[in-house]
């Protein structure tokens, strides 16, 4: 790498370097259950320096056949999508300029923590919607590279949703900046004599070779993030050409995103929320139905495993809500410790609505209530909803921080996490794959975006030991078929990287696997991309790369 880095310098590279023995161990895991251990993390301080970075790795591919780049910004994947035995690039020390923002729109670097950027967006009385339950720790980079979803995703839809513009390093070293196109801009695309023309030529070509087969490929379920998005790059019938839905949700494997545009939605002026508490989960497929027929905004749940840990850890909360927040949350407990009291409830739903006046709301909160009744659901008192969800969901978002940091003897075992349903299938699917969990004894964490039967499962594992090792390929090969054969999905938010690329085969076919392939051919011939995820992803180098120390 020696040699790699000094052509760097030599050629005006102004960003750090980083080859110290405790970098590679911080930067050979994210979130997931992998650990891949990088030869060298760069931080480049601008495009040019990205741009610099991708040409050098294209001059050095022949003498380090291996040589490759993986963009990372916060860490935070649970699919192992930002790790690589290469070269780490990081996005988050010096692209984290928030550059304009107003009431419709907002234009961001994708090293921007979320947390940082709402505040912002809020100051104008808008959002961006699609962020995930690890909005406090996450980046926008990592959303836009994952397609990441969240609790709003019921009534806004996912990240590809509200990306207008990127600006994206291509496999030729050179930035471009990516816009949906007409028919008549598309055709002066194609006719230019450049590997910008090149890729948007053979991209068309191969969707309209492939076209009935590519729209018929598209999973028909609320949210994925698996694959390809090549279905809805080109549409016949508007004549629009878009390539930023397919850069969104690619993990960095066809380019690097330098700049992200996004569309704003104005926030709610009202709104309320329902929380009730189950003793019982039997009959929880049904109670889903009858709540989607309702409309909520957000239809959220976490189980009573992480309520359990939330109690028993809660001064934690305090290292992201602080002091006074935690003070906040203990007193905004107090109306429902006569219901805790009775026993920790086996999984906590919160239903919000969303409205023009906050009768409106009310009203909707009313009927919803009525129409749960025949359930024998507990629910809380409160008068001041906002505090009731906060609460709650300040406990939802931080149950995955909970159980990588506070149980000891066990570790997350994010394989079988973010699984998709079509929720008229949820009554005969959940008790299958509730039976799936117990055959191979996993203490399992269950929390769910349920209005989009998106389930995340977290098992909690001792992955050290060869025997629960074993257990992964087996469990996931059971959950994903159940999955599949439910026309489901097996990625809603969290994508494919290392754990779920393996078994796109199984989810699309090999016909369409293959189209995915030369998709990613035509953006990366040279393979220069973050290597080993995606739709080249194997099984047995994912495996390989298990964590076993923790």
């Amino acid at each position: 790498m020696d040699g790699f880095k000094q052509k760097l310098t030599d050629n005006g590279f102004k960003g750090d370097f980083d080859d110290s023995a405790t970098a590679k161990d911080f930067y050979s895991h994210d979130a997931s259950l992998f650990e891949v251990k990088p030869e060298l993390i760069v931080f480049p301080k601008d495009s040019k320096d990205v741009q610099l970075l991708v040409d050098v790795v294209d001059q050095f591919k022949k003498k380090i056949p291996n040589l490759s780049l993986t963009a990372r910004s916060a860490g935070t994947c649970m699919s192992g999508g930002a790790i690589n035995d290469s070269v780490i690039v990081d996005f988050n020390k010096y692209f984290t300029k928030i550059e304009a923002v107003d009431s419709h729109k907002a234009q961001v670097q994708p090293g921007v923590f979320y947390r940082d950027f709402e505040p912002e967006t809020l100051k104008h009385k808008a959002l961006m919607p699609s962020f995930p339950a690890s909005r406090e720790l996450c980046t926008v980079g990592g959303m836009v590279s994952n397609n990441s979803g969240g609790e709003k995703s019921l009534e806004f839809g996912k990240t590809e949703n509200f990306v207008t513009e990127l600006n994206v390093v291509f496999a030729d070293g050179k930035e471009r900046r990516v816009v949906p196109l007409n028919k008549v801009e598309l055709i002066k695309k194609m006719a230019q004599k450049d590997f910008e023309g090149k890729v948007y030529k053979e991209t068309f070509e191969l969707i309209e070779k492939h076209y009935d087969e590519i729209k018929a490929a598209k999973p028909n379920v609320t949210k994925n993030s698996t694959g390809y998005n090549l279905w809805d790059v080109w549409d016949r019938e508007t004549g629009i050409f878009d390539l930023t839905k397919l850069i969104v949700g690619s993990q960095g494997t066809l380019g690097f995103v330098t700049d992200i545009h996004f569309r704003l939605v104005p926030t709610h002026p009202y709104d309320g929320v329902l929380v009730c508490f189950m003793r019982n989960i039997d009959e929880l497929g049904d109670i889903i139905n009858t709540v989607m027929a309702h409309k909520p905004a957000t239809f959220e749940s976490f189980d009573n495993y992480t309520l359990d840990l939330s109690i028993k850890f809660f001064p934690y909360f305090r290292k992201t809500i602080g002091w006074k927040g935690l003070f906040k949350l203990a007193v905004n407990l107090i109306p429902d410790a006569l219901i805790l009291l009775r026993g920790i409830p086996k999984m906590i739903l919160l239903i919000e609505f969303t409205g023009g006046t906050q009768r409106e709301v009310d009203e909707k909160i009313e009927g919803m209530s009525a129409d749960l009744k025949k359930y024998k659901l507990e629910a809380t008192e409160d008068d001041d909803t906002e505090a009731k969800a906060w609460k709650f969901r300040i406990m939802r978002r931080e149950s995955f921080n909970l159980l990588r940091k506070k149980v000891k003897d066990k570790h997350t075992a994010p394989f079988i996490d973010d699984l998709v349903v079509p929720t008229p299938y949820l009554p005969e699917f959940l008790p299958k794959l509730r039976k799936i969990i117990d055959k191979y004894d996993l203490l399992a964490t269950v929390a769910g975006h349920m209005g989009d039967g998106n389930f995340h499962v977290i098992p909690l594992m001792k992955l050290e030991e060869k025997s629960e090792r074993d257990k992964l390929l087996p469990a996931m090969k059971e959950v994903n078929e159940l999955v599949l054969s439910y026309k489901g999905s097996l990625s809603g938010e969290h994508n494919d990287g290392l754990i779920r690329g393996p078994w796109l085969e199984e989810m699309y076919g090999k016909k369409v696997l293959q189209i995915f392939r030369e998709a990613k051919d035509i953006f990366d011939p040279d393979g220069i991309f973050n290597p080993h995820k995606k739709a080249n992803a194997d099984w047995n180098f994912s495996f390989h790369h298990i964590r076993e120390h923790f």
